[in-house]
């Protein structure tokens, strides 16, 4: 059955291992998370515990893995753990970890989805934001070859062609049908490497925490003693060879596409960064942590246009489900401080309003008189009235609440309002009601157009 709602775990649940790179001891512990939080790492072994959004925009560093940083706190190799979220179908979820990398495990991502079916995953009750290509995308990285799309499908489905130019491992597909099937065609992918980028990550410290039972190593070179006796002491073995399909010994291949699984496991990993499950088939030819994710930057900031200029469709012409009358009984504001005309929708966690900006307000006497434009505070204050609807429908007497700003964040103003424009306000919930904090993301537009947008949060207050 296809889930349309937010979804997260059921209860907390901790694994243990080693950083790949860092070769520190670290536990990760999966912990549900509230309605639109998404996916987030969070560093209990730092001052303040802080936390790192899963975001494309925080992409630092994408040397052997995908780094994350926010205020000098850094998450290194995110894409496996980010992969089993996305392939088991979890929409928001913490990973508190108190190292900077989650533990490597096996190279895959099946140990972090074992712990996810552990925890149970249970619906929120939100719908799930979906992002439907409509159009293809694409991005290229003319130097290295390659090249990531993605184009219109009914499902999100992703499709790796790799083609590593060597002997021992050449061109390979794979591909996934259906994210339902994540668990058991690509979740036991390993990692690999080839053996000249293991000596050289060897001699730069970059793999304290491998071993021959986390990454596949291929070897596209002759194995010198020098070598030998290194890989030795780095993996703790006393004998190392090479088995007959050129790979150390110590680990079988689950599949012969192996390589190529991972990579599309790395796609996946990578473009959770977005932030949005996608609708859409994506396609990447030798794909890898760098163009993966300049693509999920890309295909976020269209993602963010498009939601920010979706103007709400509705019949004005229509009898609202909150004339003013309704709306001063809900609202202390009065002419002409009251700046909403109409509600047309009212959901628990959105709402949307009109307001008809006429020549007779009072505001445009002595703002600009020769060319009038509606002010833009009073354009914010009239989005936060609206918004208060929203707040106060979460209370059963809403004529005795007040709601308070506490903060405006991220105003943006995009074109004048002018007399004769009807502002339609969209705001949305950030994050659920707590303690009577109410966060919300609003939008108003004008002539089809986005007028201003901003993030206000407000208190609600009983007065009697």
């Amino acid at each position: 059955m296809k889930i349309n709602n937010q979804t997260t775990i059921k209860k907390e649940v901790s694994l243990y291992g080693v950083g790949l790179h860092t070769g520190q001891n670290v536990t990760l512990t999966f912990k549900p998370a509230p309605i639109n939080h998404g996916f987030a790492f969070k560093r209990v072994d730092l001052e303040g515990e802080p936390i790192i959004p899963a975001d494309a925009s925080l992409v630092t560093n994408t040397d052997r893995g995908t780094s994350l940083e926010k205020n000098g706190v850094v998450i290194q190799t995110s894409e496996h753990v980010l992969a089993a979220c996305v392939g088991m179908g979890v929409d928001n979820i913490l990973l508190e970890l108190n190292a900077s990398e989650p533990p490597i495990m096996d190279g895959s991502s099946k140990f972090f989805v074992e712990a996810l079916e552990e925890a149970g995953i249970v619906e929120q009750d939100a719908p799930r934001d979906e992002f439907i290509v409509e159009d293809v995308i694409s991005f290229s990285d003319e130097e290295t070859g390659s090249e990531i799309l993605v184009m219109p499908s009914n499902e999100y489905q992703v499709t790796t062609m790799v083609d590593f130019g060597t002997k021992v491992l050449g061109t390979q597909n794979a591909y996934l049908n259906k994210m339902s099937d994540f668990k058991k065609e690509i979740a036991d992918s390993r990692t690999f490497s080839f053996l000249h980028e293991l000596e050289a990550m060897l001699t730069n410290g970059l793999i304290k925490g491998g071993d021959l039972n986390n990454a596949i190593v291929y070897v596209d070179k002759e194995l010198s003693p020098d070598t030998m006796e290194r890989l030795k002491e780095a993996f703790g073995k006393n004998e190392i060879s090479i088995k007959p399909n050129g790979i150390l010994d110590n680990l079988t291949l689950h599949y012969p596409n192996e390589a190529a699984r991972h990579k599309l496991l790395d796609v996946i990993g990578d473009l959770a960064l977005v932030g949005t499950h996608i609708r859409g088939k994506v396609i990447a030819n030798k794909p890898g942590h760098t163009i993966n994710t300049q693509f999920a930057k890309k295909l976020a900031k269209i993602i963010k246009a498009e939601k920010r200029n979706k103007v709400p469709k509705f019949d004005l012409n229509k009898p609202p489900l909150y004339d003013v009358t309704e709306i001063m009984n809900r609202l202390p504001h009065r002419p002409p401080f009251l700046l909403v005309d109409k509600i047309f929708e009212l959901t628990d966690r959105s709402v949307i309003g009109t307001k008809n900006v006429t020549m007779n307000e009072p505001f445009f006497v002595g703002h600009f008189p020769g060319k009038p434009v509606m002010p833009g505070v009073l354009q914010i204050e009239a989005m936060a009235q609206t918004g208060g609807i929203l707040a106060l429908s979460t209370v059963d007497d809403p004529e005795n609440y007040l709601t308070y700003f506490i903060k405006i964040d991220n105003v943006k103003f995009k074109q004048q309002v002018v007399p004769g424009d009807t502002l339609i306000f969209k705001l949305e919930l950030i994050s659920p009601i707590r303690r009577g904090i109410c966060h919300m993301q609003g939008y108003a537009y004008a002539n089809d157009k986005l007028a201003c947008e901003a993030e206000l949060m407000a208190k609600i207050v009983k007065t009697k």
